[in-house]
């Protein structure tokens, strides 16, 4: 048996936790998934996987090699790529992780578009706002809003985000609108908890910086939700641009502070540090860069 499927299985049934969950993520049967370890513990003389009734579990040997070999098959997989690069497109399946608002707003849309031009790929588009284990969770390419301190990472800059201050035209016309960051501690603040200071709202002006420290009535750890909660009258919101454009540009939200600047940051592609990128990756992260000038997030 080729020990190629023989890796993918194990690594695939490692980071999943289960044969069953394996197999659905190679698109083969759990029987053959349970076959291809089996072999690879065979061939190597030792147990990879301490298998119980409801998930399996890593010995000291097998935790040694998912350390290993998804760097190794990932080298296979840009060696081959790179060989058949002009006899064939690109192929298999991308694992991208993206933050929830930021992923169905934007990154769902981009991958649409590019899968277009790639009709021989597949995703698998996970949303989550933690910011996940590359390795752990087989994640092959993230895109993330700010600034990223792993160092195991690798991070190029695809463009920026800027947030804006957002309120109802009924809520402005019942309570006003600020007029400076201050005063927003008489307002009704809808607090964003995956903000990483989400009761810090910085403004700039002249150079200088002005924080305003919110309270409110909701916290909510979504920027979605704060969004719509602005939008049905219920306070004054502090979310990125990309979230609102829509509901600018009907004027079911309105901008406030306009003659501040707000908080921003870049927004990048980062992967695993010391990996072979494969073709299709580079080509993703190349593809990313375009189409996000192209949506004005330069």
């Amino acid at each position: 048996m080729d020990i190629v499927d023989e890796l993918k299985a194990f690594v695939a049934t490692a980071r999943t936790g289960s044969f069953t969950a394996g197999a659905e993520q190679l698109g083969v049967s759990n029987r053959l998934t349970s076959k291809y370890v089996a072999e690879l513990e065979a061939r190597l003389g030792t147990r990879l996987l301490q298998r119980t009734t409801r998930k399996v579990g890593l010995t000291p040997a097998g935790a040694d090699l998912l350390a290993r070999a998804p760097a190794v098959l990932d080298e296979l997989d840009a060696l081959l790529s790179n060989v058949s690069e002009g006899s064939r497109g690109l192929s298999g399946i991308i694992r991208v992780s993206a933050p929830v608002t930021f992923g169905e707003v934007y990154v769902a849309g981009m991958l649409a578009r590019f899968a277009q031009e790639h009709p021989d790929l597949a995703f698998d588009l996970r949303l989550d706002d933690r910011y996940v284990d590359l390795a752990g969770d087989g994640i092959d390419l993230a895109f993330r809003m700010g600034v990223s301190e792993t160092l195991s990472l690798k991070t190029r800059k695809l463009g920026s985000f800027r947030s804006c201050l957002v309120a109802h035209p009924d809520y402005i016309g019942e309570h006003g609108a600020p007029r400076t960051p201050d005063e927003l501690t008489g307002h009704a603040c809808i607090v964003d908890t995956n903000r990483r200071q989400p009761h810090r709202w910085a403004f700039s002006k002249d150079g200088s910086e002005v924080v305003a420290q919110v309270r409110g009535r909701f916290h909510v750890n979504s920027a979605r939700a704060a969004i719509e909660l602005a939008a049905n009258g219920m306070g004054v919101a502090y979310a990125p641009r990309f979230a609102i454009a829509d509901m600018l540009e009907t004027g079911r939200l309105v901008p406030l502070l306009q003659d501040y600047d707000m908080d921003g940051g870049p927004v990048s592609a980062v992967y695993l540090e010391g990996r072979a990128l494969p073709r299709k990756i580079r080509t993703l992260i190349d593809f990313a860069a375009k189409d996000m000038q192209a949506a004005h997030m330069p």
